[in-house]
């Protein structure tokens, strides 16, 4: 048994920290942190000025109509039509928020809870489908009702989730069918 005892006896202290050496490490690292925040922010910013020809967002009419259907759920962003990585910053369309969706005859009613709110027209409507993935989100297949929709000279997609998912299929059979009775109406 003594061998063992000799071995314990044997042993150094542990290292005294070089706590000069670790602090350095962690402002380094801080600073490093924020750089690449800031340039995330720099450019959202950027892309913002970039979209600055996209013309303000339309505000719902004063007497918009009886509601259609009513959802509350998130707000996930709008892209360009087609390209689901290609965010639309300008105006708040790209800030996330929860959403308070009402569609009327009058169009489709946005109101976002601290995030500016918008209306589609029913005319500018184009399209509304399930799908699994906008900007930054990426859900099962058909979680997310995308509604196409044109603003200005460009087409637009925005992404919402509803609390409840089977309303999805509601949504997506009510927009298209108003679609097409505008469309209908729009070739007499």
């Amino acid at each position: 048994m003594t061998p063992v005892i000799l071995l314990a006896a044997e042993q150094k202290s542990a290292e005294v920290t070089d706590w000069a050496a670790r602090v350095g490490w962690l402002v380094g690292l801080t600073l490093f942190v924020a750089l690449i925040y800031w340039l995330m922010r720099e450019g959202w910013k950027w892309r913002g000025t970039l979209q600055a020809d996209l013309p303000e967002l339309p505000a719902a009419p004063s007497e918009p109509g009886a509601a259609r259907l009513t959802m509350s759920g998130r707000y996930h962003g709008s892209t360009t039509a087609g390209q689901w990585l290609d965010r639309i910053v300008a105006h708040g369309l790209g800030t996330r928020s929860r959403v308070e969706l009402t569609l009327t005859d009058a169009g489709l009613d946005v109101v976002r809870p601290g995030a500016a709110d918008f209306f589609v027209p029913a005319a500018a409507l184009r399209e509304a489908r399930l799908d699994k993935g906008i900007a930054g989100k990426v859900l099962t297949e058909g979680g997310l009702l995308v509604v196409t929709w044109e603003h200005g000279d460009r087409l637009l997609d925005s992404g919402f989730r509803s609390d409840r998912a089977a309303e999805h299929n509601e949504w997506v059979d009510a927009i298209n069918s108003m679609i097409n009775k505008t469309e209908t109406e729009g070739a007499r």
